[in-house]
């Protein structure tokens, strides 16, 4: 069972930048394609970001392109969300996910993912 622990979110005003990281609790992280995703107020757990486990292939929601970075060391079992530009749209509870079962690629949908951390609130301020 892997356990994954995010860092504490935060509060951040609009334009800002806040970095999440997530770190797992077994070397097997090392072979998991990893995601970010987040649920705001009343709203479903979305797809945020996700970064395959070789290769570092990387995918992002179109509401985040262009300002979000995923990335991941593996020396330290820890995957990583850079937050550029943030958004008051962008304030949500992030959760970082763990995908054993995804092959090469990326997993895009819950589903594809196994572990999940407790999730980190992000709140974005206008």
């Amino acid at each position: 069972q892997v356990q994954l622990v995010e860092s504490v979110g935060g509060l951040v005003q609009a334009g800002g930048s806040l970095r999440l990281s997530c770190e797992a609790s077994e070397r097997s992280f090392n072979s998991y394609a990893m995601g970010w995703f987040r649920q705001a107020p009343g709203k479903e757990r979305e797809f945020v970001a996700g970064i395959s486990w070789i290769g570092g292939r990387t995918a992002y929601a179109d509401s985040v392109k262009g300002r979000f970075t995923i990335s991941r060391d593996n020396a330290k079992n820890t995957v990583y969300l850079q937050m550029n530009s943030l958004k008051p749209e962008d304030t949500a509870d992030y959760y970082c996910a763990a995908a054993p079962k995804v092959a090469l690629g990326i997993g895009y949908g819950r589903n594809d993912y196994d572990y999940w951390g407790q999730g980190t609130r992000v709140t974005v301020s206008s």
